[in-house]
């Protein structure tokens, strides 16, 4: 970690962006896409940046620290934020395992509050605030199913009750992949890689909406610099406006591979995924659970007319992300 005073006295200039967790797959395609833009960014994260070339950018902050956070922001006087520090998995036993998401979104509209750079904040939320398969009546109908989405339903309320003197919106991620992604889809690209993925049963599988990381990027972007009307307190969900049947996207990919998928019988991997339930009681990572097998089979359909008005022209196709994704995966 680097000295935060030196850090930030080589920002002094205009159109600054802050950056909070700026180190995970999306905040660091962030960084990545802003740096390279002419912007000057700043990463603040608990975790050091995946891409060694921007840890000049980064200093070592746990946004629930009130104080240090306020120190950063303070002297830095951010034009934009992007907040996405969060806490993202789904292990944790409460509400409270995910203070990030709430203690420290309120830490970060506090401080923003009394700093008069600061024109836009863009919030990063989750999909994950409504239960998979449900469409929500409107931007405040909530049916989480786990504490990490009930801890960013919390997150999105804390937002609406305050008095905002800059514009904001709220980003609801869908399945995002692509070059630089974690669990649970670059363990869908391994698998089908290593031929050990199956189609499962014989019909038709679910459909979704996934999100390619460089269309993403693009989306963000837009809402970032769009008319103030067009995003001031509205909420985005991103990803591809085409939503994608996960058996034509893995036959897709094995293409790439030059070779077919094959089904297995929905009652095997119905036994896999009990297996999977009885592993993680004693902590043993294994590729099929009961959640996860729901989660493969349930259709989740998001409507993003909202952010396609904003976004129009994606610049990747789904066969383009397959491919970069495959050249970074086959570059580590």
């Amino acid at each position: 970690m680097i000295d935060i005073k030196q850090n930030i006295n080589n920002y002094q200039i205009m159109k600054k962006i802050l950056v909070t967790g700026g180190s995970g797959f999306i905040g660091s395609n962030i960084v990545k896409y802003y740096s390279e833009n002419g912007y000057k960014v700043l990463n603040v994260d608990i975790a050091t940046p995946k891409l060694s070339k921007y840890k000049s950018q980064w200093i070592k902050i746990d946004t629930t620290h009130l104080t240090e956070l306020k120190t950063v922001i303070s002297d830095f006087q951010p034009e934009y934020i992007l907040h996405l520090a969060a806490r993202t998995d789904l292990n944790g036993q409460s509400i409270e395992a995910y203070d990030t998401n709430t203690l420290g979104t309120e830490n970060l509209i506090k401080i923003a509050q009394n700093i008069d750079s600061v024109k836009r904040i863009i919030f990063f939320s989750s999909m994950l605030v409504c239960k998979l398969g449900y469409t929500p009546k409107n931007s405040r109908d909530y049916t989480p199913t786990t504490f990490y989405g009930e801890s960013k339903a919390e997150m999105e309320q804390i937002i609406h009750r305050y008095n905002h003197h800059y514009k904001w919106a709220i980003v609801r991620p869908t399945s995002i992949w692509g070059p630089g992604f974690g669990v649970p889809y670059h363990n869908f690209f391994d698998m089908v890689i290593k031929h050990s993925y199956f189609h499962i049963g014989y019909k038709k599988s679910c459909t979704k909406t996934y999100g390619y990381i460089g269309n993403s990027i693009y989306q963000i972007d837009s809402i970032l610099n769009a008319k103030d009307n067009d995003i001031h307190e509205k909420v985005f969900y991103i990803g591809d406006y085409e939503p994608i049947n996960i058996r034509i996207w893995a036959n897709e990919i094995a293409k790439q591979l030059n070779y077919k998928i094959k089904s297995v019988p929905l009652f095997i991997i119905k036994c896999a995924a009990f297996a999977g339930d009885i592993l993680k009681c004693f902590n043993i990572s294994f590729p099929m659970t009961s959640f996860r097998l729901k989660n493969m089979t349930t259709d989740n359909i998001i409507n993003l007319y909202k952010t396609k008005e904003i976004a129009p022209n994606l610049p990747f196709t789904r066969i383009e992300g397959i491919r970069r994704t495959l050249e970074w995966i086959k570059s580590l």
